[in-house]
């Protein structure tokens, strides 16, 4: 079936979600595209952009070429994307500064529900794909433990981290913004796009296209062969990302950002959380997590003697869990 403008539209605001999702730390818009009913489609549609194709192009026009590439599908996806992540990443700044348990607590219940809307994908459950998801969940686990390095303001740094991150930002789960925070380029790409630094944004997109073209082959490559297993794989990801999600942390060590000197949290503060430390002091810059910890709600209240907001932040997990059953309602339509 032949697509039409509103078809287009609508990926356009699914490339919308995605972009938002993906400007947050600590969340995936490769969830977003699963949920939505795109995600294959887009692992397809850039692994077949290689040299064949312009070779189309100089062959047969440009009329074969931006077919063979799908490009009203990309370029509808892609526009949304841009547009979101570069207005959303400064309101997602915002509301992690100042209201950081329920801006977690949306996205904890928005995670939370998609591991059954991307599970239940999965046709045949074997010994194998119970393994494969276990393994999955114990990676992300893993890489949402892992502590931030240094800031690096390197122009040509954002070259690579473009590279490692766009193969996060593709895959559930995992999101390509954490990835930035722990090599140390979050910050750095920030201010880029709050400073209009033409210069480091092209190298970070560039580096990103590179990354995705040779990533998205081997996803292409998993999903036409192990699909089951790729699927299992993708849906522990998600699972293990949920750590990240939590809304209620402890933070353990922090990086002085005027030195880049790592030191445990509590020489700076008898608080329990540098967010709730950033919010009292109205202090943002000086101090950034290294380390930290999911705590319960009574104990992050013990620690910095402020209300958890638990009825409001499950109020927030459930509208999350309704944003995902509202985008797979969309996604099971075909466009």
């Amino acid at each position: 079936m032949q697509r039409k403008f509103k078809d287009y539209f609508l990926i356009a605001l699914k490339g919308v979600a995605m972009g938002a999702a993906d400007a947050v730390p600590g969340v995936s818009g490769g969830t977003i595209a699963f949920i939505s009913g795109i995600y294959e489609e887009l692992i397809s549609s850039i692994s077949n952009i290689n040299l064949s194709l312009f070779k189309t192009l100089k062959q047969d026009g440009l009329k074969s070429f931006w077919k063979q590439a799908n490009g009203n599908f990309l370029l509808a996806l892609l526009t949304g994307i841009l547009i979101s992540f570069a207005s959303f990443m400064r309101l997602a700044k915002y509301l992690i500064e100042q209201h950081p348990v329920l801006i977690w607590s949306f996205f904890f219940g928005l995670i939370v529900v998609s591991i059954y809307f991307v599970g239940k994908q999965i046709t045949k459950w074997t010994i194998g794909s119970v393994f494969v998801l276990l393994a999955g969940a114990a990676l992300a686990f893993y890489i949402t433990s892992l502590p931030s390095l240094g800031a690096n303001n390197s122009a040509w740094f954002l070259f690579f981290a473009g590279a490692i991150a766009i193969c996060a930002m593709i895959l559930p789960g995992i999101s390509g913004s954490f990835i930035l925070i722990i090599l140390g380029a979050y910050t750095a790409l920030s201010n880029a796009i709050n400073d209009w630094d033409f210069k480091k944004i092209g190298l970070f997109a560039i580096g990103a296209i590179a990354g995705l073209l040779s990533f998205s082959k081997l996803l292409k490559w998993l999903f036409k062969n192990y699909h089951n297993t790729t699927l299992a794989l993708l849906t522990g990801f998600i699972l293990g990302s949920l750590n990240k999600m939590w809304p209620w942390k402890r933070t353990i060590s922090v990086m002085k950002d005027e030195t880049g000197k790592v030191i445990d949290f509590n020489q700076v503060s008898e608080l329990g959380t540098l967010s709730v430390f950033q919010k009292e002091t109205n202090d943002y810059e000086s101090y950034k997590t290294v380390l930290e910890e999911s705590i319960l709600p009574n104990l992050y209240s013990e620690l910095n003697g402020v209300n958890p907001q638990l009825i409001f932040a499950i109020l927030l997990m459930v509208v999350g869990f309704l944003t995902i059953f509202v985008l797979e309602k969309i996604g099971s339509k075909k466009v």
